[in-house]
């Protein structure tokens, strides 16, 4: 068989990659070795039939702001993005609770209640964003180096405003909250926004990363997709299959065949070889690609020194529940929340961020809470909830501060982790326990199971610290997916800009392959035009 071009993995990434050269016109397969598509974006009833949750990732305000899924439409393919009230809530032992809130004042109303005047320092931190967003969302987000985005940006902030922004971007989080507000309150969503990421308190460039999701937390919100995850990936695939692409699930690819130099196709675990005229795409991480899927091609000798210093971020535990009730926060504002982040101080962050670091599994872990279903009626029967929590435990297992954990993650782990995420929700929501109908727990073996791309339960394909991003993203070099094969290009979160269900690391995979082969074939090349960013408006 002899397509223009395969894309190993069938996540968010892979199906933009697809969707992308499909569009212009190319014959695209996509292969995906789990029996059903989507990657770390799928739903399923893995507590109680009838319930049905998000088994990844959850939320996605990158997704509603990314151009590569602006310029797909999906919302004309089946796609229905769900908001809740409230977009954000961090609940503190005080009883008070920031948010964030569609409407700002309510935000900057919820900060002032920690210290008068936090307010103001969010608006300034808002009108910081509203100057920048366009622009920004494109550098950050296109291949390396962004030449047009970054031009557009220098004029939209000017010298002075381009020298603060760089400041800000490797600023940790702990000092820019420093600069801006007095109390806990605005410090938390900055900091618990940028341990999303491996990014604590006190990591170089975190003060960015919190800046930009709380932004974004504000102004496109954490939207969701009615139904679940999975909606998102039905729009991908039903796109896809719409411009002609073709996709195969339960097939897995063991290897990329390579001649003289070229990636000429690809070829299954059952031994099928499959050819491509143009490119093959690869939805995998990093040493996957080279240790696995190019075991039979030698690799430069510096890669293996490359791959040796290839930096995972942390594991992660995650517990879903079906319960038959709603959450009874003791604060009113998190009720109203389609996220909850738990942690008591920004110290408290700090310790258990130093905690992974030296291997210790926390013994009250940071967590971040989705209870969706509120605004999604078709998640679970009438009167039910759904609801999840994860949080990062290290790779690598030398101690665990409440004594229970082995680090083999067999069932009596699996039980001790869940039950500590439990009596912390249970501090903050008195009742909760006592709601639960049943619950599901990923290990980080378990997650690696499901999806191979979650080595040890690592969600962002790489650590996001500065060391290895941009240029450094996956290994020293230009920032780009194109690999030492030519026709071989890399389209995971392992690539630049790394994780985050954005699409954009397989769209620049698929601009990099479309703009090799125009190269090679100049008069049938073709320009597209660029998709706007486009706000969400708010959805009840």
């Amino acid at each position: 068989m002899i397509v223009d071009a395969v894309v190993i993995g069938s996540g968010p990434n892979g199906l933009v990659a697809a969707n992308a050269l499909a569009d212009a016109g190319w014959d695209v397969l996509t292969f995906e070795a789990q029996p059903v598509p989507g990657g770390t974006v799928r739903t399923g009833q893995i507590t109680i039939p009838g319930f049905h949750h998000d088994l990844f990732s959850a939320f996605y305000p990158l997704g509603a702001a990314s151009p590569a899924f602006a310029g797909l439409h999906l919302e004309e393919h089946g796609l229905r993005w769900r908001r809740a009230p409230v977009t954000l809530a961090h609940p503190t032992p005080d009883g008070k609770c920031a948010v964030i809130a569609p409407e700002r004042e309510i935000t900057a109303a919820s900060l002032d209640a920690y210290a008068p005047g936090d307010g103001v320092g969010w608006d300034r931190l808002m009108n910081r964003w509203d100057a920048v967003e366009d622009p920004l969302i494109r550098t950050l987000l296109t291949p390396f180096p962004p030449v047009r985005a970054a031009v557009r940006l220098a004029s939209r902030t000017g010298p002075q405003g381009l020298r603060q922004l760089g400041r800000m971007a490797i600023t940790p989080v702990r000092r820019l909250s420093e600069e801006h507000f007095k109390g806990q309150g605005g410090a938390l969503l900055l900091a618990a926004n940028a341990l999303h990421a491996d990014l604590s308190p006190e990591t170089a460039g975190s003060g960015f990363f919190g800046w930009m999701m709380c932004a974004l937390a504000q102004t496109v919100g954490f939207p969701v997709p009615e139904g679940g995850a999975g909606a998102l990936t039905a729009a991908l695939v039903n796109r896809l299959r719409r411009a002609g692409g073709q996709l195969r699930c339960g097939q897995r690819v063991d290897q990329v065949v390579v001649r003289h130099g070229r990636c000429v196709g690809v070829r299954t675990a059952g031994g099928e070889e499959v050819l491509v005229r143009k490119a093959v795409l690869a939805d995998v991480d990093a040493p996957a690609l080279y240790r696995d899927l190019l075991s039979e091609t030698p690799l430069p000798d510096g890669l293996h020194g490359d791959l040796a210093k290839f930096q995972w971020d942390a594991g992660t535990v995650k517990v879903d529940w079906a319960l038959d009730r709603p959450i009874p926060w003791s604060a009113a504002a998190a009720r109203l929340a389609g996220t909850v982040h738990l942690a008591d101080s920004l110290d408290h962050l700090t310790r258990w961020s130093a905690d992974l670091a030296t291997h210790t599994v926390p013994a009250r872990p940071f967590m971040l809470f989705g209870q969706q279903s509120m605004t999604d009626p078709t998640r679970q029967p009438p009167g039910n909830e759904t609801a999840w929590a994860y949080t990062h435990v290290p790779r690598q297992i030398t101690h665990d501060a409440g004594g229970e954990i082995s680090g083999k993650w067999d069932a009596d782990d699996e039980e001790a982790i869940a039950d500590r995420l439990e009596h912390r929700v249970e501090e903050f929501a008195p009742g909760f326990r006592s709601s639960i109908r049943g619950r599901h727990v990923f290990t980080p073996p378990k997650f690696e199971m499901d999806d191979a791309n979650l080595n040890g339960g690592a969600i962002n394909g790489g650590t996001s610290q500065l060391h290895q991003q941009l240029i450094f993203r996956p290994f020293p070099g230009l920032g780009r997916a194109g690999t030492f094969v030519s026709g071989l290009y890399l389209a995971s979160a392992s690539a630049h800009p790394g994780g985050g269900v954005h699409g954009a690391c397989g769209a620049n995979a698929a601009r990099a392959a479309l703009t090799a082969e125009s190269v090679r074939h100049p008069f049938v090349s073709a320009r597209r035009p660029r998709p706007a960013i486009r706000r969400l408006p708010p959805t009840r």
